[in-house]
């Protein structure tokens, strides 16, 4: 058994023992040859025992290490950053000799990606690195097979499963991390006091520029599970995402006062800003918000806007600790 599947299913049997569930383990053997991968580019023929794989999105990585994967190269988290490797598979990347690969708001370096000899590319998912590969998707192809992710693949239940079933024939892996996510959900919300009324999540860029996410999917989706409300904003069809497929749409400095007028406020940092409330709090435009006012606003790390499996279950931990029922 992977290493990292081990771990997916030692979580599993973690909250098995609250909540008495039954937890399976089976792994998949490959049997070598290709597999036919439907993807909006059309039928990928994939390597069924893939030994060198390039990865174009950061935000993917927790599921191929979880999947045991042989990553040789990766992007960083932002494009023109050094790379580091998150807390929850940086020993897995760190034994595989996962390299870094450069990339910036133009595209991929494919000459980069090249000079790495994969037999597999995968890439897609959300924002820039899904826009970036479905431009040089021919090229990239040339270069080895290549996966996109689909940007309707909002939810990282939705990118998780069709990684390891489609494209890696492992679906036991992800049907275990689920039952453990719905476990845990299960728990947390029995543990928490909801704050009334309607919530947003904002995601801040560090120019002080305001993006919403997009109620029906993603983090508010997660957090709608857990019994907060999400506030209805873009199905009220007055808002753009800020690219096609994207999952957040811009406010002006004027629309902030008129639209963010719900209870609670959750603030996602980019690239890492330590704490949007505190800042927040001294501008007159945020700290008249009824958030601010009934001091509903709250900071989450800035991964939470697209988290893969293990940052989901990190949240949960987050959410437990912020809103747990007293006494």
């Amino acid at each position: 058994m992977p290493m990292r599947r081990s771990r997916i299913v030692a979580l599993l049997g973690a909250v098995a023992l609250t909540l008495g569930l039954a937890a399976c383990a089976s792994s998949e053997e490959s049997s070598g040859g290709t597999r036919a991968v439907q993807t909006e580019q059309g039928t990928v023929e994939v390597p069924t025992d893939p030994e060198r794989v390039v990865l174009l999105n950061y935000a993917l990585a927790g599921y191929l290490y979880d999947l045991d994967v042989p990553v040789v190269a990766m992007t960083p988290e932002h494009t023109e950053a050094e790379g580091e490797f998150a807390s929850a598979w940086k020993s897995d990347a760190e034994e595989q000799g996962t390299e870094w690969l450069p990339w910036d708001a133009d595209g991929f370096d494919v000459e980069a990606i090249m000079a790495q000899d994969p037999d597999l590319i995968i890439a897609g998912g959300i924002g820039f690195p899904l826009r970036h590969a479905t431009e040089a998707y021919d090229e990239l192809s040339q270069v080895a097979p290549t996966v996109i992710v689909s940007g309707d693949k909002t939810e990282w239940q939705q990118q998780f499963e069709f990684l390891a079933d489609q494209v890696f024939d492992r679906p036991a892996v992800y049907r275990d991390a689920v039952q453990a996510y719905d476990a845990r959900v299960a728990e947390v919300r029995e543990a928490i006091t909801v704050p009334p009324g309607e919530s947003a999540f904002l995601s801040m860029m560090a120019d002080g520029r305001v993006y919403v996410l997009v109620e029906d999917r993603g983090l508010p989706k997660e957090f709608a599970e857990l019994g907060f409300r999400p506030a209805p904003l873009f199905a009220g069809g007055g808002f753009e995402p800020y690219v096609a497929g994207g999952d957040s749409f811009a406010l002006s400095t004027e629309q902030v006062g008129q639209v963010l007028t719900m209870d609670t406020l959750f603030l996602i940092g980019f690239q890492n800003h330590a704490s949007w409330v505190d800042e927040l709090r001294e501008k007159p435009i945020f700290a008249q918000l009824p958030a601010f006012e009934k001091n509903q606003a709250y900071d989450l790390p800035y991964w939470a806007q697209r988290g893969d499996f293990d940052e989901a279950m990190e949240l949960l931990n987050i959410v437990e600790q912020t809103f747990g029922k007293q006494g």
